[in-house]
């Protein structure tokens, strides 16, 4: 057994001295007469490792290991043990440190855990595959290998420039970090304030949505209503692209849509959860002629069945394919069912309701998101360039009677140019 500590033989330690000592049938220790605490473990197999035995602030005992004589020199081993016991005095505890090291675990091992314990309890099923698949394709093959604590800002800006081909990619992979690196830090993986995705920039997306113009409106809602006397589509699928404009509502939030949800008495329709959690809307009057007019059916409680399987709404795929139909029947360039939202957002603004009332309509949570769906229409550029031309014609021919123009609150909110001390005034941030 090794001696006690008041016992134990003490030497400047010098290579000489350190390969000098043999070995025993136990464990000894030998102790430095130049740094206090600095000790040498002689093991019976001939191992000799340094060691630094201190207390910490709060007077719990520690030794631990430095690291083992051949692979550390004494002089690199006295520098080290100089240096832990500088942290020791500035209330720092190396041995602690060591642990959470050798605890902390790889970014591949961190990605489950954060899945497991953050994703799945917090984050919508959609979100949780996006997360999962971001994972697997991003950020394990690049990353995996490196320690949760020793990630830094560079490696996460190498990885968004290996990105750089698919912005939107790139995009929701950095948000997937920054997300799983705030996770580290409250799960005490690093410290506070160390996120290293903080200061990385988003690539600029293409603008994905366009707008469905007033002519390809007209002509949409005429294949729809040809569409319903001659049987050319499912009646559940032109009924719920009118009842997603009705609605402004998203694709999701149409096919799962259950008659449970609507109150014709109060006239509002509750979803329990959404994209952006429990959402209500009013039910208008062509909202509530849709509703009357629908066949319902028997033993459904969606108000969009499946086709074939009715105690089932109707799915995402089969939705978004008859949409796509529909849109090539009506002679209408590309646009996804989102534009379905964009178009009754832009709408919305135009009709010069409040903000709120707006806001309200389409269930977006700021100013910023709904401004994002609105739209500029070409002939409301049209009639602005026509307005400033005729005011400069007036101001050539002298006319001085030309009015400083003001400007309208309602045309600036539609045309999606409200500032951001605007949205303070109405109480939202971006």
């Amino acid at each position: 057994m090794g001696s006690p500590e008041t016992e134990m033989p003490t030497l400047k330690f010098t290579k000489t001295a350190i390969e000098s000592a043999r070995p025993e049938k136990s464990d000894y220790e030998l102790r430095d007469t130049v740094v206090p605490g600095f000790l040498c473990k002689v093991t019976p197999s001939g191992r000799k490792v340094f060691m630094l035995s201190y207390r910490t602030v709060g007077g719990n005992r520690r030794k631990p290991a430095i690291g083992q004589f051949g692979e550390l020199t004494v002089e690199q081993a006295r520098s080290l043990a100089q240096d832990w016991q500088a942290l020791v005095r500035a209330g720092g505890d190396p041995s602690l440190d060591k642990t959470r090291a050798r605890a902390n675990p790889t970014i591949r091992e961190f990605c489950e855990q954060f899945i497991e314990q953050h994703s799945i309890p917090h984050n919508k099923p959609g979100t949780v595959r996006r997360n999962r698949q971001n994972i697997k394709n991003h950020i394990i093959p690049v990353l995996g290998k490196i320690k949760v604590a020793d990630l830094t800002r560079p490696d996460v800006s190498a990885l968004m420039m290996q990105l750089a081909h698919t912005p939107g990619a790139a995009n929701t992979t950095l948000a997937c970090l920054k997300k799983m690196f705030n996770c580290a830090e409250l799960w005490g993986y690093r410290a506070d304030g160390t996120n290293p995705c903080r200061l990385i920039p988003r690539y600029p997306e293409r603008k994905r949505t366009r707008l469905i113009k007033n002519r390809e409106l007209e002509s949409l809602f005429a294949y729809l209503d040809r569409a319903d006397a001659e049987g050319l589509e499912h009646p559940s699928f032109t009924f719920g692209i009118r009842l997603q404009f009705a609605f402004a509502a998203r694709m999701s939030e149409i096919i799962s849509m259950q008659w449970e949800w609507i109150d014709f008495h109060e006239r509002r329709v509750v979803w329990p959860d959404s994209k952006t959690g429990g959402i209500s809307k009013p039910l208008t009057e062509e909202a509530i002629t849709l509703l009357a007019r629908v066949p319902r059916r028997e033993g459904s409680r969606f108000v969009c069945p499946a086709i074939h399987t009715h105690d089932r709404h109707l799915s995402h795929h089969s939705y978004w394919c008859a949409w796509k139909r529909i849109i090539e029947a009506a002679g209408l360039a590309h646009v996804g069912t989102h534009g379905i939202r964009h178009r009754a957002a832009t709408d919305i603004a135009n009709s010069g309701v409040p903000l709120r009332v707006g806001m309200a309509l389409t269930a977006h949570k700021t100013v910023t998101t709904f401004m994002r769906y609105v739209h500029i229409e070409d002939d409301q550029v049209r009639l602005a360039a026509e307005k400033v031309s005729k005011r400069r014609a007036a101001i050539i021919k002298g006319n001085n009677t030309a009015k400083t123009p003001t400007i309208d609150e309602d045309a600036v909110i539609a045309g999606g140019m409200l500032d951001a001390s605007a949205q303070t005034e109405v109480g939202f941030h971006g």
